[in-house]
């Protein structure tokens, strides 16, 4: 398959410019996890799976489930430039009150939100309830689960990988966003996880190691992914946080911080001058 990664590359720079935006717009959201996932959610939106904007709960499409729902404002930039609402909105929408894109993922608020998420742990769960629920009806759609490293921690996603290797959902994809941060410290030292990738492969899953900013790598591991039957895929990507803007990447503050009018202006001048 020719993929343009020209255009991918040119894709991820404008989401993470639109997430800067709106984040600075409304002086509320979480940054550094929603840049470090670009490359990988550009790479599903904008390559990989099958949808329909204009029919998003078409039964037969893919499916994204965000785990780790504080990072919506990447989701959503995806969203509007993947057409499945106005661009616009993500300046007026954005966690307001009563407005379609909330702090979290809602599905019953925004097209193209398959689950409401932000209490972390529960994402792989209901991704596998799909894929089984998806069987069921004789259909072939993969889904993908985005989750955080921090994530690991809670034992509900193991659980869910051990269901899921139990019952052969070859056609899950969880994709774990390791970029070593979490709210307010680095991740091995609020509970060191040791080895990811053999976590994994201990629970039945088939898994792969990769640059989670490289697009070669991401279609590499996704091709693999779809050809492996009888087992579940991890992806274990390895990302820096914050990335993009130089002075945001590998910064624990940046999780949830605002950026100062200083920080938005610099960091939009790094990401367009990155995007020529």
């Amino acid at each position: 398959m020719s993929r343009d990664i020209k255009e991918l590359k040119t894709k991820a720079n404008m989401i993470r410019r639109d997430i800067l935006e709106m984040i600075y717009n409304i002086r509320s959201g979480h940054l550094g996890g929603s840049f470090s996932m670009v490359e990988l959610l550009t790479a599903l939106y904008f390559d990989e799976m099958h949808y329909d904007p204009e029919n998003p709960k078409a039964p037969e499409r893919d499916r994204f489930v965000l785990s780790k729902g504080h990072t919506a404002p990447a989701l959503y930039a995806a969203l509007a430039n993947a057409g499945f609402f106005p661009k616009e909105k993500l300046l007026t929408s954005f966690r307001r009150i009563d407005c379609m894109l909330q702090g979290h993922p809602d599905m019953k608020k925004t097209p193209g939100v398959e689950m409401t998420s932000g209490s972390l742990g529960i994402g792989l769960s209901a991704a596998g309830g799909m894929v089984l629920a998806c069987r069921l009806r004789g259909l072939k759609s993969r889904v993908y689960c985005m989750i955080g490293d921090g994530e690991l921690n809670e034992g509900q996603i193991w659980e869910a990988a051990a269901t899921a290797a139990h019952y052969r959902l070859d056609n899950l994809t969880a994709l774990i966003d390791v970029n070593g941060l979490q709210n307010d410290a680095e991740t091995k030292k609020v509970k060191n996880m040791l080895d990811i990738r053999k976590k994994w492969e201990a629970f039945g899953w088939n898994t792969t190691e990769i640059d989670g900013h490289d697009f070669d790598a991401i279609f590499s591991a996704l091709d693999a992914a779809r050809a492996c039957k009888g087992r579940p895929t991890a992806v274990i990507a390895h990302t820096v946080k914050g990335k993009g803007v130089s002075f945001m990447e590998n910064v624990v503050a940046f999780h949830g911080k605002t950026p100062t009018e200083d920080e938005y202006r610099d960091g939009m001048k790094e990401l367009k001058a990155a995007g020529l």
